[in-house]
């Protein structure tokens, strides 16, 4: 579905990515995972149209997009649920998941905020609320559901997991299994290697901006170097 191959990303003269290559098939939950400062991020936008770059390619569903507006990429099918939520604080939940649907057609938008509301019970009963007054698991729910009013094939999230208490970390790794059990497909960045990896199918580990390793989420997460490095094991 999603194919990365041999991409190099620089901020000006400091290059961040360095010829990376992976792959997401239809149906998978795929993680990336690594310290900060190793990348992860900058892929995601880099996937998004939002970062540019110097080499490779990257194709979906069997088309290239590196050198797409994001607003395209994200009629294509893909959508991204930013590192720190990014809601529009002083916008109510309804204004918020509406900015999400401004590639669909206006006749969708009120099945699909049904959609959202049945998944999300929380957000319909703060609907008219202004993003800024929720806690940081509902800001992390809306910007889930923000990102599905776009009815993406694929939704990328990027640490998820911020910010959250362990009880939401959990609350919110359960929303993401359950979507991909309706049929999203998912990339994860996350620096909760244990919970990434917990409900992963494969799994790539980032170093520096070089992927390192990778396998199945079952064999990474008895590797020892992966253990000692990102699980405290």
């Amino acid at each position: 579905m999603l194919k990365v191959n041999d991409i190099s990303v620089f901020y000006g003269n400091i290059q961040a990515i360095r010829n990376v290559s992976f792959h997401v098939e239809k149906g998978e939950i795929v993680t990336l995972i690594g310290a900060n400062g190793a990348g992860k991020s900058t892929i995601l936008k880099t996937i998004s149209g939002l970062l540019r770059c110097k080499t490779g390619t990257i194709t979906f569903l069997d088309q290239n997009i590196e050198q797409l507006a994001p607003h395209n990429i994200v009629k294509r099918g893909i959508a991204q649920v930013p590192e720190g939520r990014r809601v529009f604080t002083k916008m109510s939940v309804v204004h918020n998941l509406e900015m999400g649907s401004f590639t669909q057609p206006s006749k969708t938008i009120p099945d699909r905020l049904k959609d959202v509301f049945n998944r999300f019970p929380r957000l319909k009963e703060r609907m008219r609320q202004s993003a800024g007054t929720l806690s940081g698991g509902e800001q992390q729910m809306l910007a889930i559901g923000r990102a599905l009013m776009s009815s993406p094939t694929i939704l990328m999230l990027d640490e998820p997991s911020m910010g959250l208490s362990p009880i939401l970390v959990e609350q919110i790794f359960n929303i993401i299994k359950e979507l991909n059990d309706t049929g999203v497909t998912i990339l994860l960045v996350e620096q909760n290697a244990q919970m990434a990896l917990s409900i992963a199918h494969r799994g790539y580990v980032l170093e520096t901006g070089k992927i390192v390793n990778s396998a199945s989420a079952k064999v990474l997460l008895n590797d020892d170097s992966v253990r000692k490095a990102y699980l405290g094991g």
